[in-house]
């Protein structure tokens, strides 16, 4: 029961980045175009997984999939940020905000499972080289990509349903660039205590045993890499994984330093600004490492560029 001077609250208004003054125009032409590099980027690594025979390998099936939910991550962040720079801030309901926190919970989730089976498959292809084809088949390829999305959604689900029953009044401005967890929390006026339980029971599951999972494949990695006698032998172990690991540092890295470490000591521009490492910097940063590293992605571009050459002029002379 509300007090008489209390305003039930379905609307919110996303501050953004404040302080920008004469930078808003440049900040807004900055962070488009990182998206649509980033959209084009991701969408053409899934367009040639997908068509190019060469990329049929279980590691890149997983590339496809870590791509795509890059590109839907993005998506899920950084229109409504394009909007709320533009015009300095911005409202958005309820319902939307909570849809955006689902979308970006379950892209968010799916990509550190997505991350840690990407670890397993370098691990078996490096620490088990025999029986890799065995294990690593399609159908098992298949299963674990489906598990990362589907509890991806089902976290993300159980989140949105119990935020759902949270009442908000007075407090309706989210110091914030989209719709997060902890801000949207801080600003209930009812007993939060079952979401504060749950991700606390949660958030092991979502980052830190999939973390440790990645620490201790890579660990198992390195001694074996040691092991090859062969110079050449090291340097093609090692150049398998180092794109794969630099992602997972950049990753786990910014949503570590978000949701685990102590608050205390940041400002709320750092966080800001850090946030922006796993909403924008990582989903670009994916398909530019993989396609300078990757000599059969830059095989498969050169492919689908004379595919597509040969195909146009073929019309052009019809």
């Amino acid at each position: 029961m509300f007090e008489e001077n209390h305003t039930v609250i379905t609307q919110f208004i996303i501050l953004g980045f404040q302080n920008l003054y004469g930078f808003k125009i440049p900040f807004f032409i900055f962070v488009f175009s990182l998206y649509v590099i980033t959209l084009s980027g991701n969408f053409l690594i899934v367009l040639l997984v997908s068509t190019c025979h060469i990329l049929r390998s279980p590691m890149y099936f997983f590339l496809c999939h870590l791509s795509l939910c890059d590109a839907l991550m993005s998506t899920s962040i950084v229109p409504k940020m394009l909007h709320v720079v533009l015009e300095d801030g911005s409202t958005i309901s309820l319902s939307g905000c909570l849809t955006q926190l689902q979308m970006f919970g379950w892209c968010c989730t799916a990509e550190c499972y997505i991350l840690t089976v990407m670890s397993y498959d370098r691990y078996i292809a490096i620490c088990n080289p025999l029986h890799y084809s065995s294990i690593m088949e399609f159908k098992f390829c298949l299963n674990l990509v489906i598990c990362s999305w589907v509890l991806g959604f089902l976290f993300a689900l159980i989140t949105r349903v119990l935020m759902c029953r949270l009442e908000f009044c007075n407090q309706n401005t989210i110091d914030h660039f989209f719709c997060d967890f902890l801000p949207i929390l801080e600003l209930s006026c009812s007993d939060t205590s079952l979401l504060e339980m749950e991700a606390f029971m949660v958030t092991p599951f979502i980052l830190l045993f999939p973390f440790l999972f990645v620490i201790v494949t890579y660990v198992y990695i390195f001694f074996t890499i040691l092991r090859i006698s062969s110079t050449t032998g090291r340097q093609k172990a090692f150049s398998t994984c180092s794109s794969h690991l630099a992602v997972v540092c950049v990753f786990y890295g910014s949503l570590i330093s978000i949701y685990v470490s102590p608050s205390q000591g940041f400002s709320l521009n750092i966080k800001k600004f850090t946030s922006l490492a796993y909403t924008m910097v990582t989903p670009l940063f994916n398909p530019i490492i993989y396609t300078l590293r990757n000599k059969d992605i830059r095989k498969a571009f050169g492919i689908f560029l004379k595919k597509t050459q040969n195909q146009f002029c073929h019309r052009m002379s019809n």
